[in-house]
């Protein structure tokens, strides 16, 4: 039988139920629209139903029963609809499947069919024997666009039968889109590669008997158990989940691969894991002889792999990698001393061009690499066993990517020449050592060591003395905190001790600080990412030893926000001072910026309006907290979309508190000499005369609010080119077309009246004088309840600057700057 008969069989097996809570259905039975058929354990229903606004389409579909939104999971009919309410699926007594609609009838399946059955898997089950073991057709072998846990992902290679997923055509047609997700075992090892027509756009990499090399998520500790089964019948992958969690994976109508799980407290989806990433995780975004990082902020993601250069540097120059890498001049890597290089937690290369050898080991691997002066690196086909089986690369390295963790190993061939020079960088690759190198290297070893025994004595009574220092200006600074926020001359500096981190753990836990696990780079050091001893993962800041910067920054961050707790805070776990460095230990958060999302047009889609206004009021929360219920009032005087880190949830939790201010009793406001923050987020007040108070954090929130809606930066200029975001707003707001300016990507997903409430919100926030603004209290009353709003005054910074080619607001970086500093012109008006 075909394919395309088959699905129908599914189509008449829906229809076969009367409308009881049945889970099967035989012989004189049938469907009609309006009948359900319900799973024994009533997780999922069968029967007709209409997708979104389409309301002149019938299909037949299955669904989960006890999530109130409408989740499809599967389709009979996906590409052949019915066109009103009249069809009906049936069953006749000669066991064909038909589906009539008014004078038509189509046989579907003319197989002897004695009942079919919906299980509460999501499984829909077809049955030639009363007894029910001989199964003749099921729906889990044809998945539309969505995998349950127990289904199989793969290729049967005795049938040919490919259980891919294609996307729909769109929110409200679940025809087949122009996307298509599948295993392919055209090459040396099967990989998962994503298509857009017929175009990759995104891969996995191989099996590496832990998980994809390019889903680094995929770990020990991962909340599902995956299954890959690769043998002479098939080549499948599938999920169960660990937790009694309702979860799929699914592929939407814009190509995005996301595993969602179903949250009951807030009765929605919840998005656990998301790819492609971004754009730049796009098949060969960066060439041949390249690989692709992002956490290398602020620099350009692509970058030539050891030993090659830019084959077009001013494309290159340009941030265009596409042309890729070609082999460095007088690179000489055919037997003249060679050998490899290491490339941590990588996708490794497309393996098209490769070759492999599952009983070979690393060693092995080696020697066979290198021995062929073909041979451009290697890397262990099975990581979970050992590094048991060999993958050796004879052409073009493509489509790599690095991660701060997971992925696999991948040795790159080099000359004598750059094993030399990473060897005297000591930047901890893997290298291929000649007998003259490695006595060289003893040599020097052993000199250090007996220069260290002359050292170490002094260096530990300085060490002790370092810490010693450092603990007790902590254990003042933190007892000041706590005896003015208690009122009382009761000593706080009993907890410091339990804040400290050892260096060493901290050594250990960041793989000696590592660039494999460094985050990113902020105005006063470095963030790595670290995983304790216990398994605990955490965000090191490590402050700069060559910057005069940040100590003021560190002891206030330290001394501010250790006792202060609250979900929409991130949670500083504690600090290390030793050996001259200064440390700073948070809890991680994998989704980190707010900004890489809301300002990203392919990210931004992941956020739809529900997510964005539940961060908007997480982010008002914890402002509030700090404003009004923590134990002393403390103003952040920084708070921007980078200073709002994404847990794995997307709850929000705002960071960096290096220039955050405490006030004591009854104090509102302050004056400083020494402005700090983001331009595009400071209040004017701060701006121009350095007056701050909780209002100039009101401010700030204003102008991410706003941020958020639209999708835009306040920096970003408008019309005439003096306009900045805040700006655009209020115009649209008085010419009441303020629904414009919400961010496309959200599409009509959102309830106009409350966007537009938030709106006003964000408007108020930024008026011009502090005292139109309101408190966070009242900001977090007006979000959670339909009040009646006020209206909104002049904005504080629709500004025109003395060059209309250069505004002041043209920067998202952090300053600290005297107040004469800044001349910013502002509407005085109301």
């Amino acid at each position: 039988m075909s394919q395309k008969k088959e699905f129908l069989i599914v189509l008449l097996l829906i229809l076969v139920p009367y409308c009881t809570s049945t889970d099967t259905i035989s012989f004189n039975q049938s469907l009609k629209h309006g009948d359900l058929l319900i799973s024994s354990g009533k997780s999922f229903a069968l029967g007709f139903f209409t997708p979104g606004n389409n309301s002149n389409k019938r299909y037949i579909g299955i669904w989960y029963n006890n999530v109130p939104e409408l989740t499809v999971v599967w389709i009979a009919n996906r590409d052949n609809p019915v066109n009103d309410t009249s069809g009906v699926l049936s069953i006749d007594p000669m066991g064909i499947l038909a589906i009539l609609n008014r004078n038509t009838k189509i046989f579907v399946w003319k197989t002897n069919i004695y009942s079919a059955q919906l299980l509460d898997s999501g499984n829909f089950v077809l049955f030639r024997d009363p007894n029910r073991e001989v199964i003749v057709w099921q729906s889990f072998d044809y998945p539309t666009n969505t995998i349950l846990p127990n289904m199989k992902f793969g290729i049967d290679k005795k049938t040919g039968l490919n259980q891919s997923l294609t996307s729909w055509k769109s929110m409200d047609d679940p025809g087949s889109g122009e996307y298509v997700y599948k295993i392919e075992i055209n090459g040396i090892v099967p990989q998962v590669f994503l298509y857009k027509n017929s175009n990759r756009i995104w891969r996995t990499g191989p099996w590496t008997g832990l998980g994809w090399s390019g889903v680094p998520e995929m770990r020990p500790g991962f909340i599902f158990s995956i299954n890959y089964v690769d043998n002479d019948s098939e080549v499948s992958v599938t999920f169960s989940m660990k937790d009694s969690v309702l979860s799929r994976l699914v592929l939407n109508e814009s190509g995005m691969m996301s595993i969602l799980n179903w949250q009951e407290s807030g009765q929605k989806w919840v998005q656990f894991w998301s790819a492609p990433k971004d754009s730049y995780d796009n098949y060969v975004h960066c060439g041949k002889f390249s690989s692709c990082n992002l956490y290398n902020l602020g620099e350009f993601e692509c970058r030539c792999l050891i030993g090659y250069e830019p084959r077009d540097n001013r494309s290159w120059y340009l941030r265009d990698g596409s042309h890729g890498c070609l082999r460095k001049k007088n690179e000489n890597v055919c037997k003249n001393g060679e050998g490899f290089v290491k490339l941590s937690n990588v996708r490794i290369p497309d393996t098209y061009t490769a070759r492999l050898n599952r009983s070979m080991g690393l060693q092995e691997c080696e020697k066979l690499c290198l021995n062929n002066c073909s041979c451009t690196s290697y890397a262990s086909a099975n990581v979970s066993v050992g590094g048991i089986g060999c993958i050796t690369w004879y052409g073009d390295l493509i489509d790599t990517r690095e991660f701060t963790d997971g992925g696999q190993d991948l040795y790159i061939r080099v000359s004598v020449s750059t094993l030399a020079q990473f060897s005297k960088n000591n930047n901890g690759y893997h290298r291929k050592r000649t007998i003259a190198i490695v006595a060289v290297c003893i040599s020097a070893i052993l000199i250090a060591l007996a220069f260290a025994c002359c050292l170490v004595t002094r260096k530990r009574r300085k060490d002790k003395e370092d810490q010693f220092t450092g603990l007790n200006t902590l254990r003042r600074n933190l007892a000041s905190y706590e005896n003015s926020s208690r009122g009382n001359e009761m000593d706080g500096s009993e907890h410091v001790d339990e804040l400290i981190f050892d260096l060493s753990t901290i050594i250990s836990s960041t793989n000696d600080f590592s660039d494999a696990n460094k985050l990113g780079e902020g105005g006063f050091g470095s963030v790595y990412k670290g995983q304790l001893n216990n398994g605990q993962e955490i965000a090191v800041k490590r402050l700069s030893k060559n910057s005069g910067q940040g100590v003021v920054e560190f002891k206030n961050e330290v001394t501010l926000i250790a006792r202060v707790q609250h979900k929409n805070l991130v949670r500083l776990l504690g600090c290390c001072i030793q050996r001259g460095e200064k440390i700073l230990v948070y809890e991680y958060l994998p989704n980190k910026g707010l900004d890489n999302f809301i300002f990203d047009k392919t990210k931004g889609s992941q956020l739809d309006w529900r997510k964005r206004f539940e961060i908007i009021v997480g982010i008002a929360r914890g402002l509030s907290y700090l404003h009004h219920d923590s134990r002393v009032r403390i103003i952040h005087r920084d708070l921007k979309s980078s200073n709002v880190l994404l847990d794995v949830s997307m709850h929000p939790k705002i960071s960096d508190f290096g220039t955050a201010r405490i006030f004591g009793g009854d104090q509102i406001e302050a004056n400083t000499n020494r402005v700090v923050g983001t331009y595009g987020y400071m209040s004017p007040e701060y701006a121009m005369e350095g007056h701050f108070s909780v209002k100039s954090d009101v401010f700030s929130f204003g102008v991410l609010l706003l941020e958020i809606i639209t999708g835009r930066k306040n920096t970003t200029h408008y019309q005439d080119h003096s306009l900045n975001l805040v700006g655009y707003v209020w115009d649209s707001w008085n010419d009441d077309k303020a629904i414009d300016v919400v961010d496309p990507s959200l599409g009509d997903w959102y309830e106009t009246t409350e966007v537009l409430r938030c709106i006003q919100i964000g408007l108020l926030c930024v008026q011009s004088y502090a005292n139109d603004r309101p408190m966070m209290s009242e900001v977090v009353f007006m979000l959670c309840n339909e009040t009646k709003l006020s209206d909104p005054g002049q904005p504080g910074f629709v500004f025109r600057s003395r060059n209309s080619s250069s505004l002041p607001y043209s920067s998202s970086t952090s300053v600290g700057t005297s107040v004469n500093d800044i001349s910013i012109t502002t509407h005085q008006g109301r």
